[in-house]
């Protein structure tokens, strides 16, 4: 039987006349890879932002292993954000603090009572070491590729320890090495560290490669959350034409074509 960890249940989200979600229901299991994919402006960075309360649902139901977090306060929420952490687009470092301060920042801010200064050192070379950046705290943000900044991104990501940890878009933007790199280390930290991993990606390859399960936004809802292989092979055309990049055309504009 499978182990669901978080899930969404008839969660609807509006901005305005904008109807994000009408009614979302989805389901992570612990432990998976879950890869949430659909066109721009779907919601899919809403979905994250909403699991972790910096957005708040207008109806309906978002529960962590066994608690609403609807429900949570302040408090509640940032124990939430000390077991679930979030790899912004972009990597989000702060350009005033070098390496060593960038990857320590989660953990001065929620654990400094609890960990040394020396315990806090030691937390920031292991988690440079898993992304593959020992030995780099005093290098600035100015200094690093884009592709470095990604992975001290993660390594801040992961030094808090959570039990989950979301992708928005994390090969944005890098060329096809550090695309792989980025997807390898994925991949890796959930076999070594045994996390969830919900990852938001425009990228089928990245998303085929580092998924247990896909689900596609669209139309305010899941339209198919489905294992890997079984994903691949759907014939919801729909889903089908996004995994393989075919672009729907107007009727004006195809007559335009064929005059």
């Amino acid at each position: 039987m499978a182990d669901v960890f978080i899930q969404f249940r008839g969660v609807r989200k509006v901005f305005g006349p904008k109807v994000v979600y009408s009614h979302l229901d989805l389901a992570v299991e612990r432990g998976k890879a879950l890869t949430i994919v659909g066109g721009s402006g779907v919601g899919k960075s809403v979905m994250l932002k909403m699991l972790i309360g910096l957005l708040r649902p207008d109806r309906g139901s978002i529960v962590f292993d066994g608690k609403e977090v609807t429900a949570m306060d302040g408090e509640e929420l940032s124990v939430l954000r000390q077991r679930i952490a979030m790899l912004f687009q972009g990597g989000a470092l702060f350009d005033s603090l070098n390496v060593r301060a960038n990857v320590a920042y989660g953990l001065e801010e929620h654990f400094r009572y609890r960990m040394s200064r020396q315990e806090i050192e030691e937390r920031v070379a292991w988690a440079l070491e898993l992304v593959g950046l020992p030995g780099i705290e005093q290098m600035w943000p100015a200094d690093l590729s884009g592709g470095m900044k990604k992975r001290v991104a993660l390594a801040r990501a992961i030094a808090v320890r959570p039990e989950v940890v979301l992708y928005d878009e994390p090969t944005t933007g890098l060329d096809p090495i550090n695309t792989a790199r980025v997807n390898h280390l994925i991949m890796g930290l959930q076999r070594k560290l045994k996390i969830t991993s919900i990852v938001v990606t425009h990228d089928m390859k990245s998303a085929f490669t580092i998924s247990d399960t896909l689900a596609m936004v669209r139309d305010g809802r899941i339209i198919l959350a489905a294992p890997r292989d079984e994903f691949y092979a759907t014939t919801d055309p729909r889903v089908h034409d996004f995994i393989e990049g075919i672009a729907p055309v107007d009727e004006d504009v195809e007559t335009l074509l064929q005059a």
